[in-house]
Formats: structure tokens, C-alpha cells, sequence
């Protein structure tokens, strides 16, 4: 450290991940470039820290963003940071729509809800956190740093249609508007929800479904089934299939989040959308992935005179990507019931308000 630099002011910011899971990953990334984006943003004069921390692992639902802010508050005091900004995965709500990120003066801490950001959550994270540190500094009335005038212009170019609520104390709200927020709102809990982990939890059961489509494909009567139904029924067996698995992987797993005390109506119904569409995303996936795989084999063991001689008329190729149509519909059907074998964590996993103990994440108090 230069002689320059031991005499600028020091503020210290605190970035928390609650729960320590997918906002960890962000606020991981964040923390890595945060100094030199409020030395741009907010004062170049200042010597900018920041400690990276976790949160719990099940944040407080009952309480909302006021029990959020209370507990951040807390570490904030106890680490002696200056400020602190929480990432969280929770969906809030507010009554003009999704609460998208919260300031708190009195405090010195800020929230950020990720899911609120939509799909471009590191980017607009990036843009969202020096201006809350700003405005935190500014509204404490810090001498270390000049009085912004201080608008949420850059917010706003990230994260479109919000805006500001003024809440008690002086507090200030970033609400999104109630349909275009809502819809990104559920966007961005698929992808804090990442499907991708859903997918690979899937694996045995995509598996026992080739076995089925395999033994399926041998049977002329599934030939002649697939010739006989139109293009309506075929779509409706689809349907019927993949809506069979997701609520069997809802059911045999106990994924349904139930309203109780801790958990408002409201944060429920937001828990359990996210979980359907994320497990829709991923046996979506799984189905055109067997699909494909189906279209192959199917290709490969079925000689086209001997699909004809069945059929009694000349086959092409339409004939194949029907008759992989509805083995592959039919097999997502014994794929859900196969789906019961699957690792109960793994699966567990694709619930959205559950959050298993990270083994790979250490609350820098505890090291």
C-alpha cells in the first residue's frame, strides 16, 4: 500500500448471499470487481473494501423484506462495515408489485432480490449495487464522500419499467410494475432456480424412458397406434405425459410449499410457480432430448420395407418422427412413475424454497 493510499478515507462494503447458494455465485462474482466499479461510480477518492459474506441458509420468510434488512443490519453492525447490500433469492412483494431492491438510511443496508432483475441478473446486479451504496452514503450523510444527486437513471436502463416507492423513515423501494415485473419476476426465480441442476437430477429417469421407448419401438401395434392418431391426439398425449411428471415429481417428492406461519399465501403460491415451471423446463428438455434419441433409434432397428409391410403404404421420413413422437409421449408417462427412484436431494433440489446446507460455501466468520 502507498503512502497515498494509507491516507485516503476507507469505507468498508458489505456484500451478503442469503441464502448461500445461487446469490453467492453473484455476489462472488460481484465482489471480484466491486471496488473499481464504485471508485468509477461513486468516488474515486476513497479507498473501497469489501468483505464478502453468507447469510442463512433459510432466510426469513414471515417478516419480509423488513426481517431481511433487520438481519443484515445486524451483521453489518457486528462486522462493522459502513454498508451493507444483501443478495437474495427471495421473491418480495410489494402492493404496487415486485419489490426489486430496498434501501435502508437508518440502517446503512440495502437488499437486492435477484429473481426481481429477471434473466440478466449479474449485469443488472452490477449496475443496481454502486448506486445503492451511493445512495446509502448519501442519505447517512457521509463526509468521506460527496453528497450525490442521486437518481436510479442507471437502474432503470437495466432493469426497465420500476420505480420509486418512499416508504416509512425515509426508506426507498424499487418497485417493478405489476404485470411486466411479475413475468420477470417468475423468469428470474427459473433462473436463480437453475434448471440445468433439475435436468441432471433427472438422469435415471431419462434413462428408464429409453429403456421404454427401446421395448416400445419393437411392438407394430405402437406402429400402427401412431399411424392411426392425428397430429391433435398426439399433442394432447404429450401434454397429458409431461403435466403426469411434473406433478408426480411434485407429489412422490413432496416439492408443494404449503402456507403456514412462516410462509405468507403469497410467497407460497410464488415458491411453488417457480418450482412448476422450473420442472417443466426441465422435463421439457428431457423429453426432446428423448425425442431425438428416439428418432435415432428408431432409424437405426426399424428396416423401412418392414415399417411398410405394417402400415400397408409407403412410409418417409414424418413416419419415423411420428411413431418417435408417441413412444417417447408414452414413455414420459412410465417416466414419471420411474421418476420415484430418482436421489431424493437431487431432486429436492429443483423445489424453489428449498436450500440444502452448502458444503462448498464458508461464512468468512466461521474460517
Amino acid at each position: 500500500m502507498t503512502h497515498s493510499e494509507r491516507h485516503r478515507p476507507e469505507i468498508v462494503v458489505g456484500l451478503v448471499a442469503t441464502p448461500p447458494d445461487y446469490p453467492a455465485r453473484v455476489a462472488a462474482r460481484l465482489t471480484a470487481e466491486l471496488a473499481d466499479r464504485l471508485a468509477e461510480r461513486v468516488d474515486a477518492d476513497v479507498r473501497w473494501t469489501v468483505r464478502e459474506g453468507w447469510g442463512e441458509v433459510a432466510p426469513r420468510r414471515d417478516g419480509g423484506v423488513e426481517a431481511l434488512l433487520d438481519d443484515v443490519a445486524e451483521r453489518r453492525t457486528g462486522d462493522r462495515w459502513d454498508v451493507a447490500i444483501c443478495l437474495t433469492d427471495l421473491p418480495l412483494h410489494t402492493e404496487g408489485g415486485p419489490l426489486v431492491a430496498q434501501t435502508s438510511g437508518r440502517r446503512r443496508v440495502a437488499m437486492v432480490s435477484l429473481p426481481a432483475l429477471g434473466l440478466q441478473q449479474l449485469r443488472a446486479a452490477r449496475a443496481a449495487v454502486p448506486e445503492l451504496v451511493s445512495r446509502l452514503l448519501t442519505d447517512a450523510s457521509d463526509q468521506r464522500v460527496p453528497p450525490a444527486d442521486w437518481a436510479p437513471a442507471e437502474m432503470a436502463s437495466r432493469v426497465a419499467a420500476i420505480h420509486q416507492v418512499v416508504g416509512k423513515a425515509g426508506e426507498l423501494g424499487y418497485v417493478a410494475s405489476p404485470l411486466i415485473g411479475r413475468v420477470r419476476l417468475l423468469a428470474g426465480m427459473v433462473r436463480a432456480n437453475r434448471p440445468g441442476r433439475a435436468l441432471l437430477g433427472l438422469s435415471k429417469l431419462l434413462v428408464g424412458a429409453f429403456g421404454a421407448t427401446a421395448f416400445a419401438l419393437t411392438t407394430d401395434t405402437v406402429w400402427q397406434m401412431g399411424d392411426a392418431l392425428g397430429g391433435l391426439r398426439l399433442t394432447v398425449i404429450m401434454a397429458l405425459g409431461l403435466t403426469a411428471l411434473v406433478a408426480w415429481l411434485i407429489v412422490a417428492h413432496g416439492l408443494w410449499e404449503k402456507p403456514d406461519r412462516e410462509t405468507p399465501p403469497e410467497l407460497a403460491r410464488l415458491f411453488n410457480l417457480g418450482t412448476i415451471l422450473t420442472l417443466t423446463l426441465a422435463t421439457a428438455v428431457s423429453y426432446l432430448v428423448l425425442f431425438a434419441g428416439t428418432v435415432l433409434v428408431a432409424a437405426l432397428l426399424i428396416d423401412t420395407s418392414v415399417l411398410e409391410q405394417t402400415l400397408q403404404r409407403p412410409v418417409d421420413v414424418t413416419d419415423y418422427l411420428t411413431l418417435a413422437w408417441i413412444t417417447s409421449s408414452l414413455a414420459t408417462v412410465g417416466g414419471a412413475i420411474g421418476s420415484g427412484l430418482e436421489d431424493e436431494e437431487t431432486v429436492r433440489a429443483a423445489a424453489y424454497g428449498y436450500h440444502p446446507e452448502p458444503g462448498g460455501w464458508r461464512d468468512e466468520r466461521d474460517g
